[in-house]
């Protein structure tokens, strides 16, 4: 599938890598975003997405000189961690841009939406240890900020907007920390204390292979909510992941044979619901 596809937070590490991704895949991309920087991809239309009526202008292809039928939406665009600004924005802002873009989305017709979830539904930063290792999507979500909060909320309402829309495919991406080839400098300092990066089971997602994921997740067609864990093959750490996780969580069951760096954040819905294969790590750029 390739067509005409919103994408907000294009701006962002992960936006600008995905606006190049579906570019060089064929697909005519329209990103938006709430500022032009100088690293916004060209084209850029600037959006205010927690102002409804902006949202279903440019969802609905109505914005003068950028007209045309939308066919999918990757929505990227929040608040994007903890702490930033005060929880009361984090959540008005996150919870009505997400409302927005879904539900524009619906009224628009279009039936492809992706949007970013995050690896912090499972339990970060697991101050309460995990229930098992590798986690998956299979056990409740388990907020712990109100950042987090909102994308379980966005997880829920996905589910019941595709419930009164059978034809609607909706796919939530629960992204590790995304990294761009400049960050992989400081990943050998790690090693030193794997306390560290406990917070995220030391994982994290280049964002060429977190762009790999959208494109894959606007490809798919199968009507529903579905959600998967986006993630890099392997762990921030020279460490061998079953010696992380002895040391650091030793009541955490393991449920399989791990790996030597096996990423513990399970990324084997993505592999089988969307054939996501990640390409790249830290070790071939340090």
């Amino acid at each position: 599938m390739t067509g005409r596809v919103v994408v907000t937070g294009a701006a962002g590490k992960l936006g600008r890598a995905v606006t190049a991704d579906l570019r060089e895949h064929g697909w005519d991309v329209l990103p938006v975003d709430r500022a032009r920087t100088p690293e916004a991809p060209e084209g850029l239309l600037v959006v205010d997405l927690t102002d409804q009526a902006q949202v279903v202008e440019v969802i609905g292809g109505r914005t003068d000189e950028r007209e045309g039928r939308v066919d999918a939406v990757a929505h990227l665009a929040a608040v994007p961690a903890p702490g930033i600004v005060p929880n009361s924005a984090t959540f008005t802002n996150n919870m009505t841009a997400s409302w927005n873009v879904q539900t524009a989305s619906r009224a628009a017709g279009v039936k492809h939406v992706v949007w970013a979830s995050s690896e912090t539904v499972l339990g970060l930063p697991f101050d309460e240890p995990p229930p098992y290792a590798p986690v998956d999507e299979d056990y409740r979500a388990r907020p712990g900020s109100t950042y987090s909060l909102v994308k379980t909320l966005e997880e829920e309402m996905a589910h019941h907007l595709c419930r009164w829309d059978p034809e609607l495919t909706m796919v939530g991406l629960r992204f590790s920390n995304v990294m761009e080839l400049h960050d992989y400098a400081r990943f050998p300092s790690f090693d030193a204390d794997p306390m560290l990066r406990k917070w995220n089971l030391w994982g994290y997602i280049d964002a060429r292979d977190g762009a790999q994921a959208v494109r894959r997740g606007l490809e798919l067609d199968r009507p529903g909510a579905h959600v998967a864990i986006i993630a890099a093959a392997d762990t921030v750490m020279s460490r061998s992941s079953a010696s992380l996780m002895a040391e650091v969580f030793p009541g955490v069951e393991i449920r399989r044979e791990l790996g030597e760096h096996e990423t513990l954040l399970g990324i084997d819905t993505a592999r089988e619901l969307l054939g996501y294969d990640p390409q790249h790590s830290w070790r071939d750029e340090v």
